[in-house]
């Protein structure tokens, strides 16, 4: 009997084999990507009166920085520390994930209040749809993909067959190469790949540190902050804001 991450993996291969087929020219396995997430903080505190007073024409676009680390058996895709940020750098998410390739697991460490909370689980299956719109980013022919997270969520993202690693900004993955731009239906938060670099990175950089922590599951993190959270004024928000790529 074929399971349905079976059959996604099947699809993926053979789009995969494809797009080789019709002659891309070269096939990275390992490097690193730089990646610039535009936020515009209006549409991110919609609704959230006292914030967004504090947000101004200027300063409603927040740019931060990531790097995505990968080679053949895993991946880290983690912040690039601003310390020029100032008073604004609460105001956006800056969370690290691990992909583990061999046993197909993901470990999340997410900036919570000041904080650091920890999730591992396996790698996450998404129903992706590819469409036939295509793009350069970086010097890479990319195709568009769209998943539908729910009625009211679309995620669009940019990914090429050239850099075969099956991974992504904010871990996302679960299509043919490597995601180059990602991006929600609104334009509130934009990601892309400002800067692709052929390297092997250090294996312990790929390979998160032991933490005593506790060490939660998706599911059982989201019933725990829904519970503690899920009645306060601001905590749908929140919640909301929290899980938008999870």
């Amino acid at each position: 009997m074929t399971t349905k991450g079976g059959v996604n993996k099947a699809i993926i291969t053979l789009i995969f084999l494809f797009s080789i087929s019709f002659g891309f020219g070269q096939y990275i396995k390992n490097g690193k990507i730089i990646f610039e997430r535009k936020t515009n903080l209006m549409k991110r505190f919609e609704g959230i009166d006292r914030i967004r007073k504090m947000i101004t024409e200027e300063n409603k676009i927040k740019i931060d920085k990531f790097e995505l680390l990968f080679d053949e058996s895993a991946s880290v895709f983690r912040p690039i520390r601003d310390v020029s940020e100032g008073k604004m750098g609460w105001m956006t998410t800056k969370n690290t994930y691990y992909q583990n390739f061999t046993d197909e697991s993901q470990f999340t460490i997410l900036a919570l209040f000041g904080q650091n909370v920890y999730i591992k689980d396996s790698l996450p299956e998404r129903q992706w749809k590819i469409t036939d719109s295509k793009r350069n980013i970086g010097g890479y022919k990319c195709r568009k993909a769209m998943y539908e997270k729910n009625d009211s969520t679309r995620i669009y993202a940019w990914y090429t067959p050239e850099l075969t690693i099956n991974t992504g900004p904010e871990g996302y993955c679960g299509l043919p190469g490597t995601i180059l731009g990602l991006a929600t239906e609104d334009g509130g938060i934009v990601y892309f790949a400002k800067k692709i670099e052929l390297m092997d990175p250090k294996k312990e950089d790929l390979v998160p540190e032991s933490t005593k922590k506790q060490v939660f599951t998706l599911k059982e993190l989201k019933i725990k902050i829904e519970k503690d959270y899920g009645n306060t004024p601001w905590g749908k928000g929140m919640f909301e804001d929290l899980f938008r790529w999870l």
